[in-house]
């Protein structure tokens, strides 16, 4: 709510580089729609890997975590959790398919992030309600000793928060004069610094950000998941969320880093979405063909687990046979052994 108050987003800085990334992602909007007529099938692949990728990489940021084939016996709802891990996998995973299927139809209202919360532990139980005690936001050093990060608003205060929270960005995004990116960043901050549950407000707000994107026109959560973006890149999304919420009571936070943040995250999963759909709609066509431009665009070391990522419809036993064929040749080199040894292209030409 602090980044609404006093006109504070009207008072914001913006630099040319961070109005360069709005206009660019305005561009990868405009593109969607194209995609989704050409290539339906590819994409209702990448949005299968997506939902499995996205439940695991948010999940394990937070330290629950559980074996891949679990997860992906979960997603397909093939099983039932069987530990707490699990459990708060399964409600993941139901909240995804909710914003994925419904998001069009979804109010954003204090009451839906309250209903988020509740399915996200539905199998595991205590959700869907306001904290009811303080919870201070500490750094676990190696020695065991902790040192306060953030001090978020009182547990008495949150639900008057949120409220007020909810107003503000309803009004700003109604009047449609701001950026909906902008206020997008602002309101996850503020949310984050609200800190309102006592436990899962990390994943919520990875959650309440797809939700967001889809109101905004923005498509990507879809096809390629910003959870395991986020996950890649925590230390910057710990720092500038950091860096963002100081002096944030007093309303005289700086907001920049965070928004930065969360556009490139956006940014990356549009270049990885075009990636992909440049290597499906290629003249090669071919599965094989679909491999080798993944090794080609590879800079440095990969595993098999990458290239799997980047041609989710390539069998893994056809990607082995493409490695071992370029190992045969000279073009690649494996730098291991086992499932998670890493590779290294030896040519560069194409």
């Amino acid at each position: 709510m602090k980044s609404f108050e006093h006109r504070y987003l009207q008072r914001l800085p913006l630099s040319m580089e961070l109005l360069r990334a709005v206009g660019t992602l305005r561009e990868f909007k405009g593109r969607q729609e194209l995609y989704k007529r050409q290539i339906p099938q590819a994409l209702d692949t990448l949005r299968q890997a997506a939902m499995i990728q996205s439940t695991e990489s948010s999940n394990r940021i937070e330290g629950v975590v559980a074996p891949l084939k679990r997860i992906q016996a979960l997603i397909a709802e093939k099983t039932t959790p069987r530990d707490r891990s699990e459990q708060e996998i399964a409600g993941y995973r139901d909240v995804l398919n909710m914003i994925h299927a419904n998001h069009a139809d979804i109010p954003f209202k204090p009451s839906i992030v309250l209903q988020f919360h509740r399915d996200l532990y539905q199998y595991a139980g205590g959700g869907g309600q306001w904290k009811g005690t303080n919870n201070d936001i500490v750094e676990r050093q190696a020695d065991g000793t902790t040192t306060l990060r953030f001090k978020p608003v009182s547990a008495i205060a949150t639900s008057d928060h949120m409220e007020q929270l909810h107003l503000q960005f309803d009004h700003a995004w109604n009047q449609g004069n701001a950026e909906p990116l902008l206020l997008i960043a602002a309101y996850l901050l503020d949310f984050l610094c609200i800190h309102p549950f006592p436990d899962g407000n990390g994943r919520m707000a990875r959650l309440l950000t797809l939700l967001l994107l889809y109101h905004a026109g923005h498509e990507v959560g879809r096809f390629i998941s910003l959870e395991r973006i986020v996950e890649r890149s925590k230390e910057s999304y710990y720092d500038t969320l950091h860096q963002s919420s100081q002096s944030w009571h007093e309303g005289r936070h700086d907001l920049l880093p965070w928004t930065s943040y969360l556009l490139g995250t956006v940014t990356a999963a549009y270049n990885e979405l075009e990636e992909r759909v440049g290597t499906l709609m290629s003249a090669r066509g071919s599965k094989t063909g679909m491999v080798l431009d993944a090794i080609r665009a590879s800079f440095g070391e990969f595993s098999v687990k990458d290239l799997q990522e980047r041609c989710p419809h390539v069998g893994i036993d056809m990607i082995r046979r493409v490695l071992r064929k370029e190992r045969d040749a000279g073009s690649v080199e494996c730098l291991g052994r086992g499932p998670d040894a890493r590779w290294r292209r030896l040519t560069t030409d194409d």
